[in-house]
């Protein structure tokens, strides 16, 4: 009798502790003939060899560039990866919020602006094509204050400046080096929402307060909210998902108004620590991206011979057609609780 090829499911992860092994034991705990979960490990890779993994998880190749070059090779030999590396790669914050507005997704008023000093190798004689000066009255004017001044491709709140005044603003810029800018104008939030979305069909939404330092972020007791603004909140998280590609994402709203407004949703790596999401929604994610890995690993098949750049930034993340109603749908209520997607921290 011939032995079933096992299928194995990688997990590639940092710092973080609570999830990837959380992952890896849910997976196994299924008991799935012919699959299997475990963390990845590699060294030198060989160009084109076929990877071991059927289907990887990615949770650091942000922040290392071998690990991205590796996924790259891997999914060039058919594995799947969750994100998608080849488009992760070409995605930035910009960008997003200019789909975003295609999309008719709501988003701030946002200019990219040039880098405050040049990039290495770069001179005056390297930038002729730039406007200078530039017309910064009439970039605040369009803008207005308060704003935010961010990177366009950074996270994790790095580089991240309130700016209030010009001269607030012109002290920020100066410490900016050599990064790409966005110049965002704030939104003065009443409500604010991070919203988990899994295999651009699941959301889950969490009350969230940026404001609080990070281990108090997430509302442990939110006030009812609006069942149509929860319901405008998911549709815009998967609407943006789909568009992008992004099967593990977190997209935050800031509401004012009763307009949410996207904030944030380039975050195909999000926080997925147990002490940090709380119980309640750790439980959530890691069941929603077991299941998501286990269906693609059930699912692989032979890469296409299709080698073109444009194949691999689109890969398995067609643009799903109907938005479909997740946890939110089932309130008929005229008002919601956000209770039960409320954090509960472990004690």
């Amino acid at each position: 009798m011939a032995v079933r090829a096992v299928k194995k499911i990688g997990v590639l992860f940092g710092m973080e502790n609570t999830f990837p092994g959380a992952l890896v034991e849910r997976i196994n705990s299924y008991g799935i003939d012919g699959i299997t979960a475990e963390f990845v490990k590699m060294g030198a890779v060989e160009m084109a060899k076929p990877c071991p993994y059927a289907v990887i998880v990615d949770r650091i190749s942000h922040d290392m560039p071998f690990y991205r070059a590796y996924l790259k090779n891997a999914v060039l030999t058919g594995t799947q990866v969750i994100n998608n590396p080849f488009w992760w790669s070409a995605d930035d914050k910009f960008f997003n919020y200019s789909l975003a507005t295609k999309l008719g997704v709501a988003v701030p008023r946002t200019l990219l602006l040039p880098h405050k000093n040049f990039p290495p190798e770069i001179n005056e004689q390297s930038v002729r094509n730039l406007e200078y000066p530039l017309n910064w009255d009439a970039i605040f004017d369009h803008i207005k204050f308060p704003a935010f001044l961010k990177p366009h491709d950074g996270g994790g709140w790095r580089d991240v400046f309130h700016v209030r005044t010009p001269e607030e603003f012109f002290a920020a810029y100066d410490q900016t080096r050599d990064l790409t800018m966005t110049l965002q104008a704030a939104v003065g939030f009443k409500e604010y929402f991070r919203c988990y979305v899994v295999g651009q069909e699941d959301v889950l939404i969490m009350p969230y307060d940026p404001r609080q330092p990070h281990e108090h972020r997430y509302v442990l007791d939110p006030p009812e909210y609006d069942p149509a603004l929860l319901q405008r909140v998911e549709a815009d998280a998967l609407k943006l998902c789909r568009a992008l590609g992004y099967d593990l994402n977190t997209v935050e709203f800031a509401v004012e108004d009763g307009v949410p407004y996207a904030i944030d949703f380039m975050n195909p790596a999000p926080d997925a620590d147990r002490y940090s999401v709380g119980e309640t929604n750790f439980e959530w994610i890691v069941d929603k991206v077991a299941k998501l890995a286990v269906k693609k690993a059930k699912a692989t098949t032979k890469q296409s011979s299709a080698f073109h750049w444009s194949k691999f930034l689109s890969g398995d993340t067609a643009v799903k057609p109907a938005v479909k109603k997740a946890a939110t749908k089932a309130v008929a209520a005229k008002t919601v609780t956000a209770k039960t997607v409320a954090t509960k921290k472990v004690k």
